[in-house]
């Protein structure tokens, strides 16, 4: 059993569902879409200041440049211009943050690049030199006991991450999106399978296996069918549980 008494429960928003109002008062930190696969400035803007006002940390959503595929495909591009591309989204969420005197609390990479960054050398070596390049200060959402978060050790900031709508496969890595139980819909069953992450540090897999973890921070995707009746049932389950919701901090 862990003794942690808190978790950050984060969510993607700006993605153009319009839902950040309703979820907002339930989650501790956010994970802002910047232009890549989805978002723009007046929504950047809008979920800045409304994140403000709830006191969520505000983190920045970058993607592969490409909204035809909701930053979920591999897309082949140079790496000097994806890096170009991702300082551009990056830095649009910090000019917002600035502009309402709040500081940038996370950088999460979205879709593609995070399961790329989880499971290829190269592209986990690629985004740990960005980070160090020019964001060497801003914590970085990962899983745990991925490629990314074995390579950055010591070098840039990590909270380690895990998925409460998403199943998991016996490798660690999420379900893919193709297969039917790729979700998890069912209320009472995203809530247990939070449970054993947060009190137990452990992920149950879908071919019944348990792989140890540790967790920061819980995502619900804010693309999530009835994502903010999720949300808002796994908070008050949670706190049942006297877990405290809290934006994650370093330590």
């Amino acid at each position: 059993m862990r003794r942690d008494t808190t978790i950050d429960l984060n969510c993607d928003l700006g993605e153009g569902i319009g839902n950040e109002v309703d979820l907002m008062p339930y989650i501790s930190s956010c994970n802002l879409a910047c232009g890549g696969h989805a978002g723009d400035k007046p929504t950047i803007e809008r979920v800045v200041k409304l994140a403000k006002n709830h006191a969520v940390g505000v983190g920045a959503h970058p993607s592969f440049p490409d909204r035809e595929n909701f930053g979920r495909v591999k897309l082949k591009i140079p790496f000097d211009k994806l890096q170009n591309s991702l300082r551009e989204q990056i830095d649009r969420v910090i000019e917002a943050c600035k502009a309402h005197k709040i500081e940038m609390h996370h950088i999460k990479a979205h879709g593609a690049l995070y399961n790329l960054c989880a499971s290829d050398a190269v592209y986990a070596e690629f985004f740990i030199d960005f980070i160090v390049r020019f964001y060497p200060e801003i914590p970085v959402y990962a899983p745990f006991n991925s490629v990314i978060s074995k390579l950055a050790k010591g070098r840039i900031k990590l909270f380690f991450e895990a998925f409460a709508d998403r199943n998991y496969e016996a490798d660690g890595s999420l379900v893919s999106r193709a297969k039917t139980h790729a979700l998890i819909k069912d209320e009472q069953s995203l809530f247990k399978h939070v449970l054993n992450m947060v009190k137990r540090s452990e992920i149950h897999t879908v071919s019944g296996t348990v792989l140890n973890a540790k967790i920061d921070t819980i995502c619900v995707h804010g693309d999530t069918p009835k994502a903010i009746d999720l949300v808002r049932f796994l908070r008050g389950k949670l706190e049942e549980n006297n877990l405290k919701i809290q934006t994650v901090i370093c330590k």
